[in-house]
């Protein structure tokens, strides 16, 4: 389970952006077909340019729309043009490029800055393309400017050579590990439909990993695509025409073989009228015999006795890989931790967020290296975690019982490259608590880590910023704090919080939340608790003395800034299906709004002193309505209440009304900056 970004982590307390990264990060194995082809860079310059002809903000944007993997990090010197200090190479649209050489820009980079610079001056050609086309390539446009490219940068160059050997592997893994999710989204081999000269569908094609569009503004765009025709979303997890039923996944839940069709590990295939399903190591069979060769290769490049842990969990993995055997790969990977490794890999099957079903695992691959402030709040919170078990016991009331609670607290960690369903085309996870099956999460040895490193680059702390002072009125907008640390507490409370109460893998009546609630409301469901749990910790924290009052109430605000940002995202995709932490966002907001403890003052002028009607929060009556909610929230986990579910969805997310309103408001205040979206640059 994950807490996600969605609109570029806020100042205070964890403004964020929806859950982003770019496909093969490494050329393919050349055992297997070859990836989704990229444009090489310009050779030859169209014209001189000055440096200074292009904005910052500008350069980046129009180099993601050329594929260009160009990126510049900051204008130190504020002179307004480009240095060759300046300039790093992405990871993504195809080898890396020397920008610079011996300290100087490359013929190569004076031949990207001249496209760039006569895009920027007459916009990208459309002179003989029918009306359609046109259409569709605007549309592309638009589809990528609501991501603006955030970087990662990670730099091994004088790293010791078995640090070098190990990224080189993983990453090798991780393009590989791309291809299998393609194959899972049914995107696999489509972007050959994408003409050559549409360097922009190929760079959404890449960020979207297939041809469909996802923001707020394009999702439902007739004309967008990163493919002529637009071809329709087709998972590729189960039968295409089984997929033309818009119940298939109820169907498939109402049948008596539901447990082994609807298994996380398999893909449903139809043979002679039947379905059955098959193991992810026979459907995905090439592919995840080359990822577990790489593994291999990196388990053997490790000589220091100090990683012994994560070179068992390498080795664990790759074998993993070959028989779709999860729990062993699973042990290996939580004897991990800050105190045994200096490195965190996630790699495998898990989050079912891509599923139409949500049952589904989807592949990924989350690359860090570990953080040692996480043992601050790991010493804070240890001996406080069955106290907090017994917390959210008390609120969820019966037939719930307090578990004896084993989870480890959270790691931190500075991510290196997200993979597979790990990269989202825009926003990021900033929290994952795994596994989400099998002995090692129903026992609470799971692992928990938080990302300290995403968005925190200066653009995007100063959209989080704008955001806020659109929305909140001038008397609430100082609770929220430019302060990432708060953002980091919530995350840590969120994801301690999924181990915690009535989880994944309690049963109500024999029956897991899946089986209750049905997968796609289960889902929304365990993250509205663990979301509502982390604000109920806040104060619960402050009343135990760990944190002061005004902490707590920080990161409250902060909170409710961050489900501003995934209440723009819309609360159903473009087909129909709900988007968990929309809708958990919706549901927050809204029954704060309900209890008093925020008001809309629509005679009001915002903080940033333009946009008339504004949130004000009302701090003292927070704690109250964020108690009153987890009582709720908990109890219909705990109880299994599939009715009270549906109602709260319904009061709180589907209802015509004022809220409805309000909620485009938030959509068109928040939309206005771009969110960011994660590009990489890595130097092994």
């Amino acid at each position: 389970m994950t807490r996600a970004l969605p609109i570029a982590p806020l100042l205070a307390a964890a403004l964020v952006a929806a859950c982003g990264a770019p496909p093969p990060l490494t050329p393919p194995s050349p055992a297997l077909p070859p990836a989704e082809a990229a444009a090489p860079a310009p050779t030859a310059a169209p014209a001189a340019a000055r440096l200074d002809a292009v904005p910052r903000l500008d350069l980046n944007r129009i180099a993601a729309e050329l594929d260009l993997p160009l990126f510049w990090v900051a204008d130190r010197d504020g002179k307004g043009a480009i240095d060759p200090d300046e300039v790093v190479s992405l990871r993504g649209a195809g080898p890396p490029v020397a920008w610079v050489d011996k300290g100087a820009f490359t013929p190569a980079f004076h031949a990207a800055y001249g496209a760039i610079a006569k895009v920027k001056a007459g916009g990208h050609p459309r002179a003989g393309l029918p009306d359609g086309e046109r259409r569709r390539r605007d549309a592309v446009l638009a589809e990528l400017a609501q991501g603006r490219p955030s970087l990662l940068r990670a730099d091994f160059r004088a790293a010791p050579d078995e640090d070098r050997a190990i990224v080189k592997h993983v990453l090798a893994a991780a393009a590989l590990v791309d291809r299998i999710y393609l194959k899972q989204r049914g995107a696999e081999g489509l972007a050959a439909a994408i003409p050559a000269d549409d360097p922009a569908s190929r760079a959404l094609f890449r960020r979207n990993q297939g041809p469909w569009c996802e923001q707020p503004k394009t999702e439902k765009d007739p004309d967008c695509s990163a493919l002529p025709g637009k071809p329709p979303a087709v998972s590729g997890l189960y039968p295409a025409l089984f997929q033309k039923d818009p119940k298939f996944c109820e169907a498939l839940e109402a049948r008596k073989d539901q447990k082994e069709l609807l298994g996380p590990f398999t893909v449903v295939v139809e043979e002679q009228g039947k379905l059955r399903a098959v193991p992810y190591s026979v459907a995905y069979k090439a592919e995840m015999e080359a990822v577990s060769r790489e593994l291999r290769a990196a388990e053997g490049a490790i000589k220091s006795p100090g990683e012994a842990a994560f070179k068992a969990y390498l080795g664990a993995a790759a074998q993993a890989f070959l028989d779709n055997k999860w729990e062993p790969a699973d042990e290996a990977w939580a004897k991990m931790s800050v105190a045994n490794s200096r490195w965190y890999l996630r790699i495998g099957p898990d989050e079912t967020y891509a599923d139409p079903c949500s049952r589904k695992a989807g592949f990924h691959v989350s690359f860090a290296r570990v953080n040692q402030d996480s043992l601050t709040w790991q010493r804070k919170l240890e001996p406080l975690k069955a106290e907090m078990e017994g917390a959210l016991t008390k609120l969820a009331g019966p037939p719930y019982k307090a578990r004896s609670v084993t989870f480890h607290l959270p790691d931190f960690i500075d991510v290196v490259l997200n993979a597979g369903d790990s990269r989202n085309a825009v926003g990021g996870t900033v929290g994952q608590s795994l596994p989400n099956w099998g002995p090692v999460a129903n026992e609470g040895r799971g692992r928990t880590v938080a990302m300290t490193n995403l968005f925190q680059d200066e653009d995007s702390r100063a959209a989080s910023r704008e955001m806020a002072a659109s929305l909140l009125c001038k008397a609430s907008a100082p609770l929220v704090a430019d302060d990432p640390g708060l953002s980091t507490m919530s995350t840590v409370l969120h994801e301690a919080a999924h181990n915690l109460g009535p989880a994944h893998e309690y049963k109500v009546q024999g029956k897991t939340d899946s089986e209750v609630f049905g997968g796609p409301l289960a889902s929304t469901l365990e993250e509205l608790k663990a979301q509502t749990a982390a604000l109920y910790f806040a104060g619960w924290l402050a009343d135990k003395g760990v944190i002061d009052r005004k902490t707590a109430q920080t990161s409250n605000a902060g909170d409710v800034v961050w489900a501003f940002g995934h209440i723009a995202q819309g609360v159903y995709t473009a087909d129909g299906k709900p988007k968990p932490y929309s809708q958990l966002a919706s549901i927050q907001i809204g029954a704060l709004l309900e209890a008093g403890a925020m008001r809309w003052r629509a005679e009001e002028v915002a903080a940033n002193g333009k946009d008339k009607g504004c949130f004000e929060i009302e701090a003292d009556k927070l704690p109250g309505a964020i108690g009153e909610l987890a009582k709720v929230v908990l109890a219909i986990k705990g109880r299994g209440d599939k009715a009270g579910a549906v109602a709260l969805r319904e009061r709180l997310v589907d209802r015509e009304g004022e809220w409805k309103r309000l909620r485009a408001v938030i959509t068109e205040r928040a939309l206005r900056n771009p969110k960011g979206s994660l590009v990489y640059s890595i130097d092994p």
